[in-house]
């Protein structure tokens, strides 16, 4: 490990975390969050919004101890009534927007997590001298005994 850590610039893994807090604040300044904190205080101080979050969490409550006490035709009943109530929920403008903007959030999240996990893995590749667009890496595969080693 020694021989390796003086062959490479090797990064410990505080200064890994560092870059990663880095990032962290980067998105958390970015427009896709500003976007989703402005929404979510919207809908916080939306009356009939609050209001319907309010009817549907009673409902969901009183669909809970219906299934306990085994009256499944009133669950389906009172679960009709959550899918009517989300579905008013849904219908106001900030509500729509409040989720599309927590998709876009999760999109970027996800981007970061594909770039980051690619960037590793093509660096894994070319490093031992593998090939990136068949993605793998370098050195002896099994049964090709080119190394001598017999294996």
């Amino acid at each position: 490990m020694s021989e390796m850590k003086q062959e490479q610039n090797i990064v410990d893994q505080k200064e890994i975390l560092d870059k990663a807090r880095e990032l962290a604040e980067l998105i958390a300044n970015s427009s896709e969050v500003d976007f989703f904190k402005r929404a979510e205080q919207q809908i916080k101080q939306n009356a009939s919004v609050q209001n319907l979050i309010n009817q549907i969490k009673k409902k969901q409550k009183e669909a809970v101890s219906l299934e306990h006490m085994n009256k499944h035709d009133l669950v389906k009943k009172v679960e009709a009534e959550i899918d009517a109530l989300q579905d008013q929920l849904d219908e106001i403008p900030i509500v729509r927007e409040f989720k599309q903007s927590q998709v876009e959030v999760n999109d970027l999240l996800q981007m970061v997590t594909h770039v980051i996990t690619n960037t590793v893995t093509d660096h894994i590749i070319v490093s031992t001298g593998g090939d990136p667009l068949y993605g793998e890496t370098g050195g002896p595969k099994a049964g090709d005994d080119s190394c001598g080693c017999g294996c």
